[in-house]
């Protein structure tokens, strides 16, 4: 006798939505900034510590970048002026940032911006302190910071700079060879789209 499996589907299938629309109020609401983070929260508000879910059950990246969309459809009401106002920004310092290849990533380079979306650059070079004088002619504050990170097995430093502007700006420095590889996204596991700041201003 076949098991009827129907009730199983649509039962996992409301708890991959049930944990994606409370993992992305995290995220929205609550400032959890990583996914994960969100998804375990998630899980536990909801089941409990021991609460009975399959790995299955949990919802993708995109699930959860999908319901904060939609929260901010919902509750923001200026997302086209800010997008707007967000992209000449990173033109202006895209321009000012030209020897170092600057290029745009993130929601501003998507659209889908939030509340307390920041501008996400990368720039590359083999010499950060070239960009920090940089930096110091064009007379920006900034703060830097060092980010360890593991790939393939070994640990790499990388160097974080955030600037004081019109709207929040994140650069993540890479070397130069860097300019050739493209990341995957942590929302959809596909390569990053890097914008040049050519198709910045075709948007």
């Amino acid at each position: 006798m076949r098991k009827n499996t129907t009730g199983n589907k649509k039962s996992s299938s409301e708890i991959r939505r049930t944990l994606a629309r409370e993992a992305a109020r995290l995220m929205y609401e609550e400032g959890v900034s990583q996914y994960f983070d969100a998804k375990k929260m998630a899980a536990k508000r909801l089941f409990g510590k021991a609460g009975h879910y399959r790995p299955k059950d949990l919802p993708s990246n995109g699930e959860i970048s999908n319901e904060i969309a939609k929260f901010v459809a919902l509750l923001e009401d200026d997302v086209e002026q800010r997008l707007l106002a967000m992209r000449a920004t990173a033109i202006a310092i895209m321009e000012d940032l030209a020897p170092f290849q600057p290029r745009l990533i993130g929601s501003v380079s998507t659209g889908r911006i939030r509340k307390d979306s920041d501008i996400d650059l990368h720039v590359f070079t083999d010499n950060i302190e070239e960009l920090e004088q940089h930096l110091y002619d064009l007379q920006w504050l900034y703060q830097k910071n060092q980010v360890l990170m593991k790939q393939n097995n070994q640990f790499i430093e990388y160097t974080h700079i955030y600037i004081d502007a019109d709207f929040p700006v994140e650069l993540s420095v890479y070397p130069l060879q860097s300019l050739r590889v493209r990341g995957r996204s942590s929302t959809d596991g596909k390569p990053i789209i890097r914008l040049k700041k050519e198709d910045v201003e075709r948007l």
